[in-house]
């Protein structure tokens, strides 16, 4: 049903070298871009797009704003989460059921503080 989501970043290098590291994980890379945005995905379905704002001005993590990522399973919900926080991110939510027997969850706030939600959901 989405096309892409994009959240933005401060410092592009910085920001690539995080998601080049963790979507890698999961079979993603980044599919194309050019200067202030670059496009990840697995080359099936939606895209997550990092991206310079436009107006130029600082990047602000939008509040209520957050990014779910397909783990895969508990396992790759783990890794990810885990991954994440040795690339730099905070901690948000450890991984655990959110919904008992239906969603497993973790989370993370990227470089620039935009929440990420790792998770299995089995509905």
């Amino acid at each position: 049903m989405l096309g892409y989501t994009t959240i933005g970043v401060n410092d592009m290098a910085r920001a690539e070298g995080f998601y080049n590291e963790l979507l890698a994980g999961i079979g993603g890379k980044q599919l194309f871009g050019q200067d202030r945005i670059k496009f990840y995905g697995t080359g099936e379905g939606g895209m997550l797009a990092i991206c310079i704002p436009y107006d130029e001005q600082t990047q602000h993590p939008g509040n209520g704003t957050m990014v779910a990522i397909p783990g895969g399973d508990r396992a790759g919900v783990d890794a990810l989460y885990a991954k994440a926080l040795e690339l730099g991110a905070s901690d948000e939510g450890e991984p655990g059921e959110r919904v008992p027997g239906v969603f497993y969850g973790a989370y993370v706030r990227d470089l620039d503080g935009n929440k990420l939600c790792f998770f299995e959901m089995t509905m």
